[in-house]
C-alpha cells in the first residue's frame, strides 16, 4: 500500500477566524465560526480522497453518512458513494470510481480492474478571517503499481453570509499516455442526505424523501435532468425538518463546458463530461479524451450549500457571479 509522504507544518490559527483549519492523521477538519463543517478524509486506509460530511450553517448534513456511518432509515446502495469526491471510472481501463477495496474479495467484480487516488503531499492547511484553504497533491496508482496522473487540488471554504460555499480547483497531470474513457461514473459526485432523494417506491418512512434536483435551464428531476447539459444543477428539500438545499457550478473555463450531468434521483448528484455516448443514448458518440505524457487536464467547481430551494437561493444570480470571473 501507498506509503504518505511527510506532511508540511501548519499555521496554528487564532481563536477568532471564521475558517479553522486542523490537521489530524490522514484528515483535515475545518470548522466554521466554531461549528464543524467537513473533514477531509485520505490515507492508505481511504480508496479515494472525500470530504465528509457537508454541513449547513445550522450544522445538518447535507450528504450521505453511509459507508462511513450508519444512520436508521437511510440508502445503503453504492459504498463508493463517499459524500463528495473526484475520480473516474475508466482511465486507461481502470475503475477509481467504483474502487472501495471491499470489492476486491466480491467474486461477481473480480474481473474489474481497479485504481485508488492517494495523498502524496498537502501543501497548504490555514485558515482565515473569511476563508479556509487546503491544497494537496494525489497519486492516481493502477493496481498493478503504475501511477498515472498526478492530481493538485485546492479547496477554498468560504464562510459567506447565509450559505457555505466551497471552491475547487483539480489539475491533473498525465505520468504517461492516459485515456479517460467514455463512461457515465465520474467526475466530480456527491451523495446528497436520504432527504434530498427523490420520492419513490418502497422507501423507508424515516427520512422523508422529499428532494427536488433542478438544473439552470428550469429542468427538475432525474427524467429530465439527467444526462443533460448545464452550467448548474441544484438539490433541496427537507433534512430534518430544515428546507436546504446544495448546488454545483460548472467553471466556464472547464474542458468541454457546459458539462453533463449524470444526477439520479435515488441520490447521486455528479457531473462528468466524459460519459457523452451513454449521456445522449448515441453509441456513435465518443467522449474519451487522451492525454499525452505532461499535458494536463483543469476543473473547477463551486458547490454552495443554501437555505431554501434554488429560486429562493437565487442560484440564478450567484452563478452569474461566479462565472464572471472565469
Amino acid at each position: 500500500m501507498h506509503k504518505l509522504l511527510a506532511l508540511g507544518v501548519l499555521a496554528v490559527l487564532p481563536l477568532s477566524a471564521q475558517v479553522k483549519i486542523t490537521q489530524g492523521k490522514n484528515q483535515i477538519a475545518v470548522e466554521i465560526d466554531g461549528k464543524p463543517y467537513t473533514t477531509f478524509f485520505y490515507g492508505p486506509d481511504v480508496p479515494k480522497p472525500y470530504l465528509y460530511p457537508l454541513r449547513a450553517p445550522s450544522g445538518i448534513s447535507v450528504t450521505r453518512a453511509f459507508p462511513m456511518d450508519k444512520v436508521e432509515g437511510e440508502s445503503t446502495d453504492h459504498p463508493h458513494h463517499r459524500s463528495m469526491w473526484f475520480a473516474h471510472d475508466s482511465v486507461n481501463g481502470f475503475d477509481y470510481w467504483n474502487n472501495e477495496f471491499s470489492y476486491d474479495t466480491d467474486p461477481r467484480q473480480a474481473e474489474v480492474k481497479r485504481g485508488h487516488i492517494f495523498v502524496t503531499k498537502v501543501s497548504k492547511a490555514m485558515g482565515g478571517a473569511k476563508s479556509g484553504e487546503i491544497d494537496e497533491t494525489s497519486e492516481w496508482k493502477q493496481s498493478d503499481g503504475t501511477v498515472v496522473l498526478n492530481e493538485d487540488r485546492k479547496m477554498i471554504f468560504h464562510a459567506r453570509g447565509p450559505n457555505r460555499v466551497i471552491d475547487f480547483d483539480f489539475t491533473l497531470t498525465a505520468k504517461e499516455t492516459v485515456k479517460f474513457g467514455d463512461g457515465k461514473d465520474g467526475v466530480f459526485g456527491i451523495r446528497v442526505a436520504s432527504g434530498l432523494e427523490e420520492p419513490a417506491p418502497k422507501q423507508p418512512a424515516e427520512p422523508k424523501r422529499t428532494g427536488v434536483m433542478m438544473n439552470a435551464q428550469g429542468l427538475k428531476l432525474e427524467a429530465e435532468c439527467w444526462g443533460k447539459r448545464s452550467e448548474w444543477m441544484d438539490y433541496s428539500g427537507t433534512v430534518e425538518g430544515q428546507q436546504v438545499g446544495l448546488a454545483i457550478f460548472d467553471n466556464p473555463g472547464n474542458p468541454r463546458y457546459p458539462t453533463y450531468w449524470h444526477a439520479r434521483g435515488y441520490g447521486l448528484f455528479a457531473n462528468n463530461i466524459f460519459g457523452v455516448s451513454q449521456f445522449t443514448k448515441n453509441k456513435e458518440a465518443d467522449g474519451s479524451m487522451t492525454l499525452k505524457p505532461g499535458e494536463q487536464l483543469h476543473f473547477r467547481y463551486r458547490v454552495v450549500i443554501h437555505p431554501g430551494n434554488a429560486d429562493a437561493a437565487k442560484l440564478a444570480d450567484l452563478y452569474k457571479e461566479y462565472s464572471a470571473k472565469k
